[in-house]
């Protein structure tokens, strides 16, 4: 029928998934940050899928409107997606940021995926992170945290694996100098009172 969008079979949808969720993990590991708090980071992160989103061409929207409606009694009202990108070659891309392990959020990609949308979820934290069923894909940004000065709460780092600076690969030359030896003569001074001062 004229008019109807196709995308592609399932089976090649999870490859695209797959190979979408590997880039996007290359992608962040340049995201780097010190003494952020947990909204502070959440919004790094956004910001930084929607730039990898951007430079792959495709239409971005930020907390865009998902199949997936709210709890009663708000069951009138969707919820709402961090970042949603449509391509002109295949089906959409659904991305969400946090911190913690949300059964909300998973059952929110699982029901973008249902609707034919890639779903990916970017989890970060300090570790321990719980892979989420099929089609869902995790991504994981790892960081640090310390307890913050009062009213901010804990702070997280991401320094990133920055490689070491470039050792100098020339011979250098060094030029000897004589230093004066303290003289021992009482005459002169005491040799353990040379170069002291008053």
């Amino acid at each position: 029928m004229v008019g109807l969008r196709r995308y592609p079979a399932p089976v090649e949808v999870a490859a695209q998934g797959e190979r979408l969720a590997a880039d996007l993990g290359r992608w962040l590991t340049e995201v780097t940050f010190v003494d952020l708090d947990t909204d502070e980071v959440t919004a790094r992160v956004i910001d930084s899928v929607v730039r990898w989103a951007e430079a792959q061409g495709w239409r971005v929207y930020r907390r865009a409107p998902s199949v997936l409606p709210l709890p009663p009694p708000l069951q009138q009202r969707h919820s709402v997606l961090d970042v949603a990108c449509a391509r002109p070659d295949g089906p959409p891309v659904v991305v969400e940021v946090d911190h913690t392990d949300r059964a909300r959020t998973v059952q929110k990609l699982r029901a973008e995926a249902d609707a034919g949308r890639i779903p990916i979820w970017v989890r970060w934290g300090v570790g321990r992170f719980t892979v989420p069923p099929p089609p869902v894909r995790m991504v994981t940004v790892e960081v640090t945290r310390r307890a913050g000065p009062a009213g901010r709460g804990r702070l997280h780092s991401r320094l990133g694996d920055r490689p070491a600076p470039a050792h100098s690969t020339g011979g250098g030359t060094v030029t000897p100098q004589a230093l004066p030896i303290p003289s021992t003569d009482p005459a002169s001074g005491r040799a353990e009172d040379a170069g002291k001062g008053t």
